[in-house]
């Protein structure tokens, strides 16, 4: 199984590790309100694959606007999308921590966390999933990408992050390099394995 078969809400397929960055669409905002508007669902639901949890990206994502508002509203506006992922992916790297932490200090206390299907529910709420589809393709195509949230969610941070920040966001190699805070060699890097994972997690499931 092919991960080309699912595009995002920016209508981009999830490229290979080969893909480069040519034909990477910068939007121009007039305003940070324009820009918050456009981003906050996409990265609501990044934070939520990556949390698990509805209230948790809820805060994080309402934290990093706030940060993001408070000292960046007068750069360029083409550097506010790497700085707000920079920033949210911070809150992410705080959040799992945090919760290292309380694992490791209250092991009986576990997070509710939602199931996949739910997330590949909400990306079917966000029109990724055709109109146009039949009942029984419409719900083939659900079950395909509530596996694949389920695999993301298995990966690695850093890889999840480089492949999200790709793929999701259509991000380019440098933004993502910025946004991650590391250098473009190791998002490529966390890319190319997070694609050959889940090239490789999709293969079992269709022999499966």
């Amino acid at each position: 199984m092919s991960l080309a078969y699912i595009k995002t809400d920016n209508n981009i397929p999830l490229a290979d590790d080969h893909q480069s960055d040519v034909g990477v669409v910068s939007i121009e905002y007039h305003n940070i309100d324009q820009f918050l508007k456009h981003i906050e669902k996409r990265a609501f639901h990044m934070a939520r694959v990556s949390t698990r949890s509805l209230e948790d990206a809820h805060d994080i994502v309402q934290e990093s606007m706030y940060k993001l508002v408070q000292k960046y509203t007068d750069k360029d506006s083409s550097a506010w999308k790497p700085l707000f992922y920079r920033i949210l992916n911070s809150k992410i790297t705080d959040y799992y921590r945090r919760n290292a932490v309380k694992d490791r200090l209250f092991p009986w206390k576990k997070p509710d966390v939602e199931d996949a299907n739910e997330y590949g529910d909400s990306i079917l709420d966000q029109g990724i999933g055709r109109s146009s589809e039949e009942p029984d393709a419409m719900m083939l195509r659900q079950r395909r990408i509530s596996k694949l949230a389920s695999h993301i969610q298995a990966l690695p941070r850093r890889q999840k992050q480089a492949f999200m920040l790709r793929t999701w966001e259509g991000l380019s190699t440098r933004e993502t390099a910025k946004a991650m805070g590391c250098s473009e060699g190791s998002v490529k890097t966390h890319y190319s394995r997070a694609m050959i994972r889940l090239r490789s997690m999709l293969e079992d499931d269709y022999d499966d």
